[in-house]
């Protein structure tokens, strides 16, 4: 990812995003520094961490995320959905692969869950958010409907208060890389509603990516966060931000040996 927002520039808005037809509150909040996985609880969960899957594109592919069955998912793009190898833009803990889109190649995460595990559906989605940039857009849907949308703003609101944040945080070479840009593990919590698809989307005026690792789903039934959620965390019913910052650095789509 591209660039890095400050925080001094945004404003969240407490308001419905345009064009969400039904929103849910959500609270967004994040782990502590270096961490790579949520502490939150949960009645049923799982983690997709790509290290099974190949480098390269592929069309796609379904996962249970480890949790037998009680939750399934399909990811999948308009030109397929690229895998990468750990390195400095991506790669919890600094090995296996991560997951990646652009703005030519954005990727949905489409989620069903068992009824016979969990009936309440889901209500939980974290990931490991690596090198932040101002395009960086997940949006929430339940049944084609947007629920919800965070912007790289809303998580550089409250990871700009901490500069343990920025710069890769694995071992080795990696270590301190990018050091203006974030790295943070981030919960989102649905706490009025359900969501059935995860979206995620690069802003067609950045030219870096999304990169993300140890993709957690479930059902929710304590929350994590630090500091805690009471304190920082962000009631969020729809999103805007007003001032992005940053500043832009020259990054190849792809690796030579990815180039499709």
């Amino acid at each position: 990812m591209n660039y890095r927002v400050s925080a001094a520039a945004c404003a969240i808005a407490f308001s419905l995003a345009a064009g969400v037809a039904r929103a849910d509150t959500f609270v967004l909040n994040y782990e502590a520094p270096g961490a790579v996985n949520s502490t939150a609880t949960f009645s049923a969960m799982g983690v997709e961490t790509f290290d099974s899957l190949p480098v390269g594109v592929s069309n796609g592919f379904t996962t249970d995320f480890g949790t037998n069955g009680a939750i399934t998912g399909t990811y999948s793009g308009p030109n397929g959905v690229q895998i990468n190898a750990a390195d400095e833009f991506g790669g919890a803990g600094g090995a296996g692969n991560y997951i990646v889109g652009f703005i030519s190649d954005p990727y949905t995460l489409t989620l069903s869950s068992n009824p016979a595990k969990d009936p309440s559906g889901i209500n939980y989605f974290g990931y490991w958010l690596s090198a932040l940039d101002p395009g960086n857009i997940v949006t929430f849907y339940n049944n084609g409907v947007e629920v919800g949308q965070v912007t790289p703003a809303d998580v550089a609101a409250i990871t700009s208060l901490n500069p343990a944040y920025y710069g890769n945080p694995n071992g080795g070479w990696l270590h301190g890389k990018n050091s203006d840009e974030p790295y943070v593990f981030i919960n989102f919590y649905d706490t009025t509603g359900t969501f059935n698809q995860v979206a995620f989307t690069e802003g067609p005026n950045y030219g870096g990516g999304y990169e993300s690792d140890n993709q957690t789903v479930g059902f929710y039934t304590n929350m994590s966060g630090v500091p805690e959620p009471a304190t920082w965390a962000m009631m969020l019913m729809g999103f805007a931000c007003l001032g992005l910052a940053g500043c832009r650095r020259k990054r190849l789509r792809l690796a030579s040996s990815l180039e499709r």
